[in-house]
């Protein structure tokens, strides 16, 4: 099917700078949109960014500004900038797509595929 790989989490400051990146694999045809969510401690997961494939982007309140999230359809990969990030980003970053890929009974299928997650703590 298809395999999503979050890179880049970890440690940082208040007001420093983060990339998280999302790199698609496997039997893959197309990409639709691609997504962010992160859970917080204690928190259900929710929705931080998403991204169309004509780049049409939407973004939860608590993010408007500061992340910007953008993708390279060639390498089938979405990244979120994280600028001047807060002690309320700290969570588990999960990176969401939806695509259709070689498989499925009828040789290709759609489906809604998520990352491992990733941990990003933002602490002075």
């Amino acid at each position: 099917q298809v395999q999503l790989v979050e890179s880049g989490g970890g440690l940082v400051q208040p007001g420093e700078s983060l990339r998280l990146s999302c790199a698609a694999s496997g039997r893959i045809i197309s990409i639709y949109a691609m997504a962010w969510y992160r859970r917080a401690p204690g928190n259900q997961r929710e929705l931080v960014a998403r991204i169309t494939t004509t780049n049409s982007t939407s973004y939860a309140d608590s993010v408007k500004g500061r992340f910007t999230i953008s993708r390279d359809n060639t390498k089938n990969t979405a990244y979120l900038h994280m600028n001047s990030p807060k002690f309320e980003d700290t969570g588990v970053y999960y990176c969401n797509a939806d695509g259709v890929y070689y498989g499925g009974t009828y040789g290709t299928d759609h489906g809604d595929f998520w990352g491992q997650g990733i941990q990003v703590t933002v602490s002075s």
